[in-house]
């Protein structure tokens, strides 16, 4: 972070349980969307059998689901939320307009919570093995970029969500959110490299 009167950012990098939730959900009901992020690595997506009209709804619904689980201050719920059964306090849903997604998330409630769970306890336990290497990955891709065009960088906030993908890279699923694989993350030069263009396009 900068000193006084400099610009700051702010990078915040987390394994959520919101996050692997959803994308766990996501894989078992067979919902496309975010077309672009890879699927969890050992976890088999299954095909759907719903007709294409069920489908469609349910992909519009997780889409806003998604959107409010990703960057909530950003997509807040225009109607109160509600927990959903079987997730304890993990995951809630507007209380109009997503019948249809409730009723397909509770059959895996339990499955689901394990994997976020045991998908975070690992994030949390390499991350507590590298101390101070998260800072200086990102500050040091900051310092990098700024010899590049020769100026300061502008304050900013970036939210980096390390998850267990099957792919090795890095996507936007927010405004302000990256996901990056967890290989990808652990691999210093390989990481460096990937997110020098996220710092450049924030920064």
């Amino acid at each position: 972070m900068g000193g006084a009167g400099a610009p700051e950012w702010l990078i915040r990098e987390d394994a959520g349980q919101p996050v692997l939730l959803a994308l766990y959900l996501r894989q078992v009901l067979g919902i496309r969307s975010p077309e672009e992020l890879p699927h969890l690595r050992g976890i088999p997506p299954r095909a759907n059998d719903r007709s294409e009209e069920a489908q469609a709804l349910l992909e519009r619904q997780w889409r806003e689901f998604w959107a409010m689980t990703v960057e909530p201050q950003a997509h807040p719920s225009p109607v109160p939320l509600d927990l959903v059964d079987g997730f304890d306090t993990a995951l809630a849903l507007p209380t109009e307009g997503c019948d249809e997604l409730r009723a397909a998330f509770e059959p895996h409630a339990i499955e689901a919570v394990a994997f976020a769970q045991s998908a975070n306890a690992r994030y949390r336990k390499e991350a507590s093995h590298s101390t101070g290497t998260a800072y200086r990955a990102y500050a040091g891709a900051i310092a990098e970029h700024e010899r590049q065009v020769g100026r300061r960088a502008h304050s900013f906030e970036l939210n980096v969500q390390v998850l267990p993908l099957n792919q090795r890279g890095v996507w936007w699923i927010g405004s302000l959110t990256i996901a990056v694989t967890d290989g990808l993350r652990g691999d210093v030069a390989a990481f460096d490299a990937a997110i020098h263009p996220i710092i450049a396009e924030l920064a």
